[in-house]
């Protein structure tokens, strides 16, 4: 069994990986570079009339992003010179055209000219800024662009992080201490983070910063933020409140200390001289909103609890009544609800229930107002009901001709004690399957429930990334979605021979 499931895993990281790397390859090679800026037009107006400005800025997002490396001439000369100051010399020209319009030209020096072709050798397009100086670019191949990604996928904190210049004397070491709480905490001198190991109130309770997956920044929305701060930060406005400072002096503040990173001695200001006693004062905030993933979370598991809740019943009454009444109404119910649009049942059940005096968007009441949860988590939850109360249907009705069934009933066995003694424990195994990918997958969130209602959670942010073009984020997401769906399968697998100890993943033909 362990061998089984150590190949299963080993397989699902492999599978993971490809469909990451199928992504960045159609992501970065087929859709055109030029329309990751179509959602920046307020930072290229800022630059409006200043064409090298604007190429330095596009070619630096593209570097950023990982489309290609970007050289300018200082950097240039200083590789492949061996005299820097005569290789940076640019000779500025008037040139008079024949209709008398003055324009300018500009030379470079045999020692800029020996760099340009040294660049252009090693495969780089050599380029000319127009008032003046040169740079190269190299387009990375759709196969350096997945290497490179996973190359920096992961990232280990170490005591050697930080390089701050300004700072000699900064003490590295991994040591066992104590937060501003007076809880122990792993932390560390010279790592970025400040703490590598610490407890708090907050699911899952207990959080490292050892090591962590590095997907880049998110462009052009949410810009700056890496994609998973995107993702896991909390949302909303500042919620300050009363904390003890590092430093040990106590105050109003919004800051999250143990997310702390440091920062650089050239930075550090009055405000941070009020709380901190080192350099590690560049903390993240709370805020009122949970995180989007968490956001997501909540709704997907309230409905998926509900769900279950109305369909096993539902279904089993329909598999004790068959052909009567019960299963007549229930297979009315299921087929009305499989016919039906989603987005039609959405926009019904909304005017439905703002009719009711139920709010028809989130944010109008909020997150801490029970009432705008209603909505959403019963559509949610009747959206999946229809598939499970027919899918237990069908396996308990298909039970009820086995063997052990008959054997049951010659005992003199009530209908009753058989269905839930013998036909719902063996009719619930397929069901217990799909269990994991439900939970886990309400990560994911739903998106046309949360657009509709202007939920600020994980539903959007899939499609909203790809008309943004924001590549980053659609990898991300991508990469999540992915492994918690293969996972997910792999968790069901096992949790079945939980249930039903006959079942063995690793006898002869139980990995095909």
């Amino acid at each position: 069994m362990k061998k089984y499931v150590l190949g299963r895993v080993i397989r699902a990281i492999i599978a993971v990986f490809v469909v990451t790397a199928i992504a960045i390859i159609m992501i970065f090679t087929m859709i055109p570079r030029e329309n990751i800026f179509r959602d920046d037009t307020a930072q290229l107006q800022k630059l409006n009339g200043k064409p090298d400005d604007i190429t330095i800025y596009k070619n630096n997002k593209w570097e950023q992003l990982g489309y290609l490396d970007f050289v300018r001439q200082a950097e240039m000369c200083q590789t492949e010179s061996d005299d820097y100051d005569a290789c940076m010399i640019v000779n500025e020209h008037t040139v008079v055209n024949d209709n008398g319009i003055e324009t300018k030209e500009y030379t470079y020096s045999e020692e800029g000219e020996k760099v340009i072709e040294a660049y252009t050798q090693k495969g780089y397009k050599v380029q000319y800024f127009v008032y003046g100086g040169f740079y190269a670019t190299k387009d990375y191949s759709g196969l350096e662009i997945v290497f490179n990604f996973f190359k920096n996928l992961i990232k280990i904190d170490t005591p050697s992080a930080v390089q701050d210049p300004d700072n000699p004397d900064l003490e590295r070491k991994i040591y066992i201490g104590t937060d501003y709480n007076g809880v122990p905490a792993i932390m560390c001198s010279g790592c970025e983070h400040n703490y590598l190991l610490y407890f708090d109130g907050n699911f899952p309770f207990i959080h490292q910063n050892f090591i962590s997956l590095n997907f880049g920044q998110s462009y052009p929305t949410y810009q700056n933020p890496s994609t998973l701060d995107v993702i896991n930060s909390s949302q909303g406005s500042l919620d300050n409140r009363e904390q003890t400072y590092p430093n040990g002096k106590t105050g109003n503040s919004a800051d999250n200390f143990h997310t702390c990173t440091y920062k650089a001695t050239a930075s550090l200001d009055h405000m941070d001289a009020n709380k901190f006693d080192d350099n590690y004062a560049n903390c993240k905030s709370y805020y009122t909103y949970p995180s989007m993933v968490s956001m997501s979370y909540i709704f997907g598991i309230i409905a998926l609890v509900l769900a279950y809740a109305i369909a096993i019943p539902a279904g089993v009454a329909m598999a004790r009544n068959k052909g009567k009444w019960p299963d007549k109404i229930g297979i009315v119910y299921v087929n009305i609800m499989i016919a039906l649009p989603s987005l039609a049942f959405i926009y019904f059940m909304k005017v439905l229930g703002f009719r009711i005096g139920l709010p028809d968007k989130f944010p109008i009441l909020g997150f801490d107002n029970i009432m705008s949860y209603i909505l959403p988590v019963i559509i949610l939850a009747l959206m999946s009901t229809a598939s499970l109360m027919i899918w237990i249907r069908r396996y308990m009705v298909d039970q009820t001709n086995a063997d052990y069934v008959k054997f049951a009933r010659s005992k003199g066995l009530s209908q009753k004690e058989i269905f839930r003694k013998h036909i719902l424990k063996n009719a619930i195994i397929p069901i217990v399957n799909g269990i994991p990918s439900s939970i886990i997958l309400c990560i994911s969130g739903s998106v046309i429930t949360e657009s509709v209602f202007a939920i600020p959670g994980m539903g959007k942010m899939l499609p909203d990334s790809i008309k943004a073009f924001n590549n980053n984020m659609v990898i991300t997401l991508t990469f999540i979605f992915t492994a918690l769906s293969i996972f997910s399968v792999l968790i069901g697998d096992l949790l079945m021979t939980v249930v039903d100890p006959r079942i063995q993943l690793d006898a002869k033909g139980g990995n095909e």
